[in-house]
């Protein structure tokens, strides 16, 4: 009698790890069929010339991309002050995220007229009450497309008038962003959900509204002591304390992009592990140069960059983000910044000569990389112009942190 038992033993394995493989080829084309190759929407601004004059390069590593980054600042920047995100389509209306991060590009780099005219237009469109919408048109109406309004912009605007010491002159707008936040705590010192730089709704509470809310009250506690306002500074340190023992508490030791269901407690004096909540490139805004450098966050953003690194070489915006191996340009430049920030010149150097490798012919930078290492998405791209700008400034001197 044969040992069909034997044979069998010998070839099933093969067969488990054969179907095994054919599943995974099968997600993996169903992924890219679902989400196609993004390809360029636009190189650059129509108009604008495709390089610099040759009089105005330096031996400086980075000087034509920066200075790139900076013509096309002013290339996306209105009369009116208004700073459009993009050139095109969707992308021409202006962001209270991308807005604030040009105007501190633009003070750091000693702009100031230029960033005081970006941060007077959205002193002009500020909400007198409740959240900042998402976007804006280029004359500072609403964006009729129903997306939410979103809370994370009170942090982010409040971030760029202390950057550019214009509290003086915007308190209202300061006094009005910073009693918000307070407002949207709740007993557990944490607001509700709200939309994020993600820009879909979400159930959850997610760490892109609580990174940019704490950076905005400690921005806001600075330019109430500055301006002489005491009982502001200390209702608004107070809130600030109580968001970040809560942010702590609920998304720490990892700091994912949503908080964590369950920790995990390897054995005493390991550091526990949090499962589940996907990390997020916005994990850099609760280190330098938005917030004092902690070694635990040090941790939580190199994790964050070795998880979300692409096989093209750039960053992903989070690990529960569409798994189609494009790299984005403006979480890449915050792993940058953030590098530059703490010291890690490696690092910051790296990820820059990644973006200053794959600008458009034009020498703008694109949204995304695709997986061909192709420019791709839209060009140029406000706040990504924006973070190579800090990120090279933050090189060669330390930027302040709130």
């Amino acid at each position: 009698m044969r040992d069909d038992n034997g044979r069998r033993g010998r070839w099933y394995p093969v067969v488990v790890i054969a179907v095994l493989l054919a599943v995974l080829a099968a997600g993996a084309i169903s992924n890219l069929v679902e989400h196609p190759q993004p390809r360029l929407v636009a190189d650059g601004i129509p108009g604008r010339p495709s390089a610099l004059p040759a009089s105005s390069r330096s031996s400086d590593k980075y000087d034509d991309l920066v200075r790139h980054a900076l013509a096309d600042l002013d290339g996306l920047t209105l009369p009116n002050g208004a700073t459009l995100a993009g050139w095109d389509g969707p992308w021409r209306y202006v962001w209270p995220r991308d807005a604030s991060f040009v105007a501190v590009a633009r003070c750091a780099t000693g702009q100031y007229d230029e960033a005081l005219a970006v941060l007077s237009f959205l002193d002009r469109v500020r909400p007198s009450t409740g959240r900042w919408e998402a976007r804006y048109t280029d004359s500072g109406g609403q964006v009729g497309d129903g997306r939410a309004a979103q809370l994370d912009g009170s942090g982010w605007v409040l971030w760029a008038t202390w950057f550019c010491r214009a509290g003086g002159k915007y308190w209202d707008l300061v006094q009005e962003s910073a009693d918000q936040i307070v407002s949207e705590l709740g007993p557990d010192g944490l607001p509700a959900p709200s939309p994020d730089y993600w820009e879909r709704p979400e159930r959850e509470l997610t760490l892109g509204t609580v990174a940019p809310l704490l950076t905005g009250l400690r921005s806001a506690v600075r330019i109430a002591t500055d301006q002489q306002h005491p009982a502001e500074a200390a209702r608004w340190r107070s809130a600030a304390d109580t968001l970040s023992k809560a942010t702590d508490r609920v998304f720490g030791p990892d700091y994912p992009r949503t908080p964590a269901q369950a920790t995990s407690f390897v054995e005493p004096g390991v550091e526990p592990i949090s499962l589940d909540g996907g990390a997020d490139a916005i994990v850099t805004v609760l280190g330098p140069p938005f917030a004092p450098a902690r070694t635990v966050v040090t941790t939580a953003i190199n994790r964050a960059h070795a998880v979300l690194t692409q096989p093209n070489g750039g960053v992903t915006p989070g690990e529960d983000w569409r798994a189609d191996g494009v790299s984005w340009t403006p979480q890449t430049a915050l792993f940058a910044l953030s590098a530059a920030a703490r010291g890690d010149k490696a690092t910051a150097n790296s990820l820059l000569s990644w973006l200053d490798q794959h600008r458009t012919k034009t020498g703008a930078l694109p949204e995304k990389v695709n997986r061909d290492l192709e420019p791709a998405g839209e060009a140029p791209l406000g706040w990504t112009a924006a973070l190579v700008v800090l990120a090279d400034t933050a090189l060669q001197n330390p930027l302040p942190i709130p």
